[in-house]
């Protein structure tokens, strides 16, 4: 039974100095809810409801979010300020969290491997906080997770990205075997645009059966001396089965400042907005 997620949360965000110095960039805020508890509503919304974070240091905050702040709670107790924790206290009460520590940046694949103490030998499902994946209907990972009862093997999400921006993505290639499903043939780390097998690019929601673990572990460091999450998919595709799914939605690239302001003014517009407008109308 898939019920496990794991955020791998240890970046630096060194694109969003000076204010990730002391604060994780996962906790930046859209509007009033920081980045990351959207990937949790996400998960917990695809019945994945035994949260890991692969943390680091600096990043407490994380930890801190997703637990009671008993003094905070004290002070706003019986006031019309109590309402703004209800999302947040919504999500404590619908999971459980666990936490270990990447204790060097070796790259996503390093960062996957260490969370192996917090989802055992189980299938799995990986979060990268930094894509924000909204869909009015069902989300990107309760998709993925109806997709993986029916054929149990890895999943990864694809969209098609402009051949400009290529280099910056794990690209796929494969056999498409139904209308926006692939099964993966190849897959490059980043590539330069004319070695790019397609436009079909990875972006941060997996489905990881366990033996994704010991094909980590055999994988030896690729670009920039960090293990690539994307070599170990492709020996497992080659041995078995990996899925590359053109997942139903809309995403945004928050790692990036031009990312990260989309995502906010279409929260505030498209999420926040109506949600206070249908509050003030009880």
């Amino acid at each position: 039974m898939l019920k496990k997620c794991l955020f791998p949360v240890a970046g630096y965000g060194t694109r969003f100095l000076p204010a990730t110095k002391a604060m994780p960039k996962e906790m930046l805020p859209l509007v009033n809810k920081p980045l990351v508890q959207y990937g949790v509503e996400e998960a917990i919304e695809a019945g994945l409801t035994e949260i890991g974070f692969v943390t680091g240091r600096g990043k407490r905050a994380i930890e801190d979010h997703f637990d009671t702040n008993f003094e905070l709670e004290h002070q706003i107790a019986g006031t019309g300020k109590e309402r703004y924790l209800d999302s947040v206290r919504e999500v404590i009460d619908s999971a459980s969290f666990s936490y270990t520590r990447q204790g060097e940046m070796r790259g996503l694949g390093d960062a996957i491997l260490q969370g192996r103490r917090l989802v055992g030998d189980e299938p799995f499902a990986v979060v990268l906080a930094d894509d924000l994946c909204l869909n009015e209907d069902l989300g990107v990972l309760t998709q993925m997770v109806q997709l993986y009862k029916q054929f149990r093997c890895s999943i990864v999400a694809v969209e098609e990205v402009p051949t400009e921006q290529i280099h910056k993505f794990g690209v796929i290639a494969g056999n498409e075997i139904k209308p926006g499903l692939y099964q993966v043939t190849d897959m490059i780390e980043k590539p330069a645009a004319e070695e790019a097998p397609s436009n079909n690019a990875i972006i941060g929601r997996y489905i990881l059966t366990p033996d994704i673990f010991d094909l980590i572990r055999d994988t030896p460091p690729g670009k920039n001396g960090e293990v690539q999450i994307t070599d170990a998919l492709l020996a497992q595709a080659r041995q078995g089965c990996v899925l590359a799914y053109a997942f139903k939605g809309r995403r945004f690239d928050c790692g990036s400042v031009e990312g990260f302001i989309e995502a906010t003014n279409h929260v505030y517009e498209n999420v926040y907005l109506p949600k206070q407008a249908a509050q003030e109308s009880k």
